[in-house]
């Protein structure tokens, strides 16, 4: 039925002929990718299971273990984690094809600050993950989309994506300082977000002492001094985002200030206006996330609208393929 079988079983044969012994967890470095030329290849350092799946070694953050488990129950759990398991069927599909993307590039391509883990639950450096909160709908939404993940020249793309993007998305070396170049398959992006968003999604504002600024500042690089005089908006890109922030005459990388000074507090670099008084800084903005890839809450608009998990990727990452690898 798949090619996987077929390939399997003829080295399982091998095996015999050769007296090695069986393995329920094999290198997956001869396995092929079934639908697509451009289809890139499974990370060497993963096994599969007996049931055909890369098998992952998962350290849980919360409970400080690492668990084996494949990728599919692995994926249902950040797509639970990542969205609210309600949400429109389309949306959820969108979710797991990119969770699945996101994790066969980051062991491709990455190593855990984990001993012995492939990837963890730790937001810093992976995805949301929440085994608890999966249900039918979302096991539905992995189910449907089994296998699946991007690719782009036969490599797997970055499957970034973010809460909110304030109407339009932005190059990753505006919003996230992304030194390996702009992929051409992100650009920025008209977003239709849902008027169901949080308002603190769709419009925020936020308070910092003097001290915080000046200390998210050095944290970030750049010393300005325990005064702040001035703070402005310095150079944007397309979508309206800071790119930098000019604080006392210096120039501080605005993604860097915000990861420093608190991302859940200044939740984007999508700022309108800032204020500085009575040794306070305050900014107001738009948006929640760093405005790159997919918008979640346009994910929801478009599924709402009747768009299917590809057309939805297919705007936020134009030229991207969508192939099977089991």
């Amino acid at each position: 039925m798949r090619k996987i079988a077929l390939i399997a079983a003829l080295l399982c044969a091998a095996c015999v002929l050769s007296g090695c012994m069986g393995n329920q967890k094999e290198p997956v470095s001869w396995r092929l990718n079934n639908n697509s030329a451009n289809a890139p290849r499974i990370p060497e350092r993963l096994a599969i299971g007996e049931d055909g799946l890369p098998v992952l070694s998962v350290y849980d953050a919360a409970a400080k273990e690492l668990t084996d488990m494949d990728v599919e129950k692995y994926v249902a759990g950040v797509v639970a984690g990542e969205m609210k398991n309600d949400w429109p069927e389309e949306a959820l599909k969108a979710q797991a094809i990119l969770a699945r993307t996101f994790v066969m590039k980051f062991c491709a391509d990455k190593k855990s600050k984990y001993e012995g883990a492939d990837i963890s639950t730790d937001v810093s450096e992976a995805q949301a993950y929440a085994a608890g909160s999966v249900n039918k709908r979302v096991e539905d939404a992995v189910s449907q989309t089994r296998g699946q993940v991007m690719a782009y020249q036969g490599e797997f793309p970055n499957a970034w994506f973010h809460a909110h993007s304030g109407g339009m998305t932005e190059l990753p070396s505006v919003a996230l300082e992304y030194k390996g170049g702009d992929p051409a398959y992100l650009k920025p992006t008209e977003s239709p977000e849902s008027d169901k968003a949080p308002d603190n999604a769709k419009s925020w504002t936020a308070t910092f002492t003097a001290e915080q600024v000046a200390k998210a500042c050095a944290d970030a690089g750049v010393k300005i001094g325990e005064e702040i005089k001035s703070v402005e908006i310095g150079e944007k890109g397309d979508s309206g985002r800071a790119k930098e922030l000019v604080v006392n005459g210096e120039r501080v990388s605005a993604p860097s200030f915000r990861i420093q000074i608190g991302a859940n507090k200044l939740r984007s670099t999508l700022i309108d206006s800032i204020e500085v008084e009575d040794g306070e800084v305050t900014f107001a903005g738009r948006g929640f996330g760093h405005g790159v890839g997919m918008s979640q809450w346009g994910a929801y608009q478009l599924a709402e609208d009747g768009k299917s998990a590809r057309e939805i990727i297919a705007t936020y990452f134009p030229g991207v393929e969508i192939v099977e690898l089991w």
